[in-house]
């Protein structure tokens, strides 16, 4: 079995967020099983191209028409194999990259005026690489709208080529939010199909990537199971609820993992202090730590709830400005570490500048002050409004970071409510997007707090809950094998 991921990034090439993570750590937890041969390809920006630290070759090129365009594509390659401990076998995977400096030689991965065109033209390319390559995947997995037009070029232009004949197609959605979007003329002007494609394009009159593949493709997913059945509705789909309940026959909702290895307390090099469930010495000390660097009055008697995060509303934020005030006279300590609009930076810039000893804003993306963050923390502040699957609630619990959430998306797959008698369980939550229901979650979490038994039991049974890949790359092994035959 051979399966290409084509994505718009990957750790640990690059990354801007959840997506970089899953293709890091999907591939080569899949790569481990025994018939599983598996790639990755994304394009060659200049960030990769760049980087002397990796070791990357040069394959092949040729020129690819994408409408009226005569495109040039070069093919690079690396090859990555990670030991793996006990018996489990070493993950190989290969990473192909897309180059072409007009499209991906720029400062950021995304937001320019033609993305659209970017990565249309990425997502023929992939397909393109296929025919030239000694690769034949039996299924391609597509991930968001940066790779939405691939099903569509595969059945209008490649549906003849032998090499790609068999091969299915996986759309997986991250975040249904954003569907990649263009203007009618994009049919014939970029994409370069014919109008009987139109309708299968389109959505409220404008070209839709996103649509087009879940549409086309042979199997839909997200990356939750509740996420999954949340997004059939208009208060999560973007106005895609219609198009997803008609192919709700083919999706399917898988959780994400995170990268145990990467994320363990008792090897985490950006630590000062290490620790384990069982010697959590370390937490403490991590805690003192990031109280002194932030300014904050160094106190073991009171709580300190993290936010790591976009500043956006869909996080929540909205919820967190109505009732700032009593969360920075709580009897908390309140660290919030991200950027965003310039609303929420300056809402917590300013709950930082009234209320010095109860909160600390760090408007940066910071991924050494975000691992210290998820040590020094004893609560995991997550109230999004909607969440696919969310990693850092599993990050937090593994640096043993009770969460804090809404039970919604992925949020509710993964943190069932705890019971502070039983300890079953694994978080605080609340279901209605309101600001008391959410200050409510927080004043029992520090009612919580102030039990130091239940706090430790507790905090040692969520270090030890495995949130790793393997499970979830079953799920998807065996979903590659039904479509497959």
């Amino acid at each position: 079995m051979k399966i290409l991921y084509a994505a718009s990034e990957a750790a640990p090439f690059i990354k801007s967020g959840g997506l970089g993570d899953v293709m890091g750590a999907l591939p080569p937890e899949l790569s481990r099983h025994q018939d599983a041969e598996v790639a990755v390809i994304m394009p060659y920006y200049s960030k990769i191209k760049n980087n002397s630290d990796l070791d990357i070759e040069y394959v092949t090129s040729f020129y690819m028409p994408l409408s009226w365009r005569s495109c040039y594509v070069g093919i690079f390659k690396s090859t990555v194999t990670t030991k793996a401990a006990g018996r489990r076998k070493a993950s190989k995977v290969t990473y192909y990259f897309i180059d072409n400096e007009s499209y991906f030689d720029r400062p950021s991965l995304y937001g320019y005026d033609d993305d659209g065109e970017r990565f249309a033209f990425f997502s023929k390319a992939v397909l393109e690489a296929m025919v030239h390559l000694d690769f034949e995947p039996d299924v391609i997995h597509c991930n968001d709208w940066q790779t939405g037009f691939l099903p569509l070029f595969l059945k209008a232009h490649y549906a003849d080529v032998p090499k790609l004949q068999g091969v299915k197609t996986v759309y997986t959605i991250h975040n249904i939010e954003y569907q990649g979007k263009a203007l009618p003329s994009f049919l014939n002007e970029v994409l370069g199909v014919g109008e009987q494609w139109r309708n299968v394009a389109t959505q409220d009159n404008m070209i839709n990537a996103m649509k087009t593949a879940i549409v086309l493709c042979d199997k839909l997913t997200t990356v939750s199971e509740t996420y999954a059945h949340e997004i059939k509705y208009a208060y999560f789909a973007h106005g895609l609820e219609a198009i997803i309940s008609e192919n709700q026959y083919k999706t399917c909702g898988i959780v994400n993992g995170i990268d145990m290895a990467l994320f363990n307390p008792s090897t985490d090099s950006k630590l000062e202090f290490n620790y384990k469930p069982s010697a959590l010495a370390g937490k403490a000390k991590c805690k003192a730590q990031m109280q002194e660097a932030l300014g904050l009055p160094v106190r073991d008697d009171v709580p300190m709830v993290a936010m790591i995060t976009r500043l956006v509303a869909h996080k929540g934020l909205e919820l967190v400005e109505w009732v700032a005030d009593n969360l920075a006279n709580m009897n908390i300590q309140l660290v919030v570490l991200g950027t965003g609009d310039a609303k929420y930076e300056d809402l917590f810039k300013f709950l930082a500048y009234t209320h010095p000893e109860t909160v600390s804003a760090q408007i940066m993306f910071d991924p050494v002050m975000a691992n210290r963050l998820y040590a020094a923390s004893d609560f995991f502040l997550m109230p999004s409004k909607s969440e696919p699957c969310g990693l850092s609630q599993l990050i937090a619990m593994r640096y043993g970071s009770i969460p804090i959430v809404r039970e919604t998306g992925g949020l509710v797959d993964t943190v069932a409510p705890l019971n502070t008698e039983t300890l079953e369980g694994r978080g605080f939550t609340f279901k209605v997007f309101n600001a008391h229901d959410m200050l409510g979650a927080v004043e029992r979490a520090a009612e919580f707090y102030k039990d130091k038994a239940k706090m430790k039991a507790h905090r040692e049974a969520i270090m030890k809950i495995d949130s790793s890949w393997k499970e979830p790359a079953e799920k998807y092994k065996a979903l590659y094998e039904e479509i497959i035959g």
